[in-house]
């Protein structure tokens, strides 16, 4: 039955057309934002799920600063103890090769020689300060933190690396401690020796300590950075918009768009083809 005043073909026409417009609305936001879930109202859960893993990144990113933090930080203490490792060396040298110190002079000039290295490691131990942090000066712990983590609840926390200081102090005092009398006799040569040896594998261990904690450090940077890149490309495969299936289901609502216009065309002329019926 026709009517003049009831157009149910236009009607669904005019639908069709609304609903192709809405399509054709969601896929040009596609591609224009890059994105197939942009809000909460796109996909709720999926939303939701990709916020919470975005702060993950983001803290990520500060676990990353505060490990390169740590990293020079230690990496300071442990050039540090190098470098009075090899001072200890050149103290020991000094005894070794001082020749003859049957005479007051030769022993005062080795003395000399002696305490200027001792003075020279405590300023090296005076200036391995880093971001007010000096880990061979005082027996301190510092605390890097190294990873986020959560519980089945959601709960967020945090993973640490403590790196212990050692107190290098006596290295330099050990020598500059040192006087004339110290190498009057050939048992005080050899204990001055045997000091400066204790202190030196003193040292070469805490070298070794900051060497291991700063390895550590570093793998765990490394992860850190890998466990993030992995949580990026998660997210970008739940929220991010298929470009060229966007680019195909925009051509084909388009197609579709032009047909509804002409269908919604012919549905709005049938009314006046019934005026024919009355010619």
């Amino acid at each position: 039955m026709s009517s003049i005043l009831t157009n149910t073909s236009s009607m669904v026409a005019l639908q069709t057309m609304k609903s192709i417009n809405k399509s054709m609305a969601k896929v040009q936001d596609e591609i224009s934002t890059g994105l197939k879930v942009s809000s909460a109202k796109d996909n709720g859960a999926v939303w939701a799920i990709a916020q919470t893993m975005k702060s993950d990144v983001s803290s990520l990113s500060k676990v990353e600063e505060a490990l390169s933090l740590g990293s020079s930080t230690v990496g300071t203490a442990r050039t540090a103890a190098e470098s009075i490792s090899d001072m200890l060396s050149m103290a020991k040298e000094y005894v070794l090769g001082a020749g003859d110190l049957s005479n007051t002079d030769s022993r005062n000039k080795l003395v000399a020689d002696l305490t200027a290295v001792g003075n020279q490691i405590a300023d090296i131990i005076a200036s391995a300060s880093f971001n007010g942090v000096n880990l061979v000066n005082a027996a301190s712990t510092a605390n890097v933190v190294a990873s986020i983590t959560r519980t089945t609840g959601g709960a967020i926390g945090t993973e640490e690396v403590a790196v212990t200081g050692v107190t290098l102090v006596a290295a330099g005092t050990t020598l500059t401690a040192l006087t004339e009398a110290s190498f009057d006799t050939t048992a005080e040569i050899e204990s001055t020796l045997t000091s400066i040896e204790a202190q030196l594998t003193v040292v070469n261990n805490a070298a070794a300590a900051f060497g291991t904690v700063q390895k550590q450090i570093e793998i765990q940077s490394e992860f850190v950075g890998n466990f993030k890149d992995a949580l990026s490309e998660g997210i970008g495969a739940m929220v991010d918009a298929d470009m060229e299936e966007a680019s195909a289901r925009l051509a084909a609502l388009q197609t579709q768009q032009q047909l509804g216009i002409q269908s919604l065309t012919i549905a709005n002329q049938a009314p006046q083809n019934l005026l024919a019926l009355f010619k």
